[in-house]
């Protein structure tokens, strides 16, 4: 009895340790390759609705592509350019125009532009639902952001 009495006092008393350990695994929300594809439709088809020939760029919340679609007359560098404003938008957790304002010369965050692929112009946007990060877009080839 005494013996079953200490284990149960070590174990009460190691209990906050153990309801602080973090979990070994966890979960994320991802978007399916058919969501990417529809957000890139639609955005392919807003701007040739307003008369921009465009690329567009579905990154998932890593930062890869997982959808690139390319109007017929947009140049060859929405390729790269609509990639890079999804994957600066995606792992800055903000959108490319707001990062454009806060990484000016002089500003505390401006050595960021100096980071490979960091694309601080208008038209990436973060894709974001229910206190998640899916990914993000980007768009190139039509003028203003």
């Amino acid at each position: 009895m005494r013996k079953a009495l200490i284990t149960l006092s070590l174990i009460a008393a190691s209990w906050p340790v153990l309801a602080q350990t973090p979990a070994a695994t966890f979960q994320i929300k991802a978007l399916t390759p058919e969501t990417a594809l529809k957000a890139a439709q639609a955005a392919l088809t807003s701007c040739r609705n307003q008369g921009f020939q465009v690329g567009v760029a579905v990154v998932d919340r890593s930062g890869l592509t997982q959808v690139f679609l390319r109007d017929r007359f947009a140049g060859a560098h929405t390729l790269p350019v609509a990639t890079d404003k999804a994957w600066t938008a995606v792992s800055f957790r903000t959108s490319t125009l707001a990062l454009s304002d806060e990484t000016q010369a002089g500003k505390a965050m401006s050595g960021i532009r100096h980071t490979p692929r960091m694309l601080a112009i208008g038209s990436g946007v973060v894709i974001e639902g229910g206190g998640s990060i899916f990914g993000a877009i980007g768009v190139s080839g039509a003028p203003g952001g």
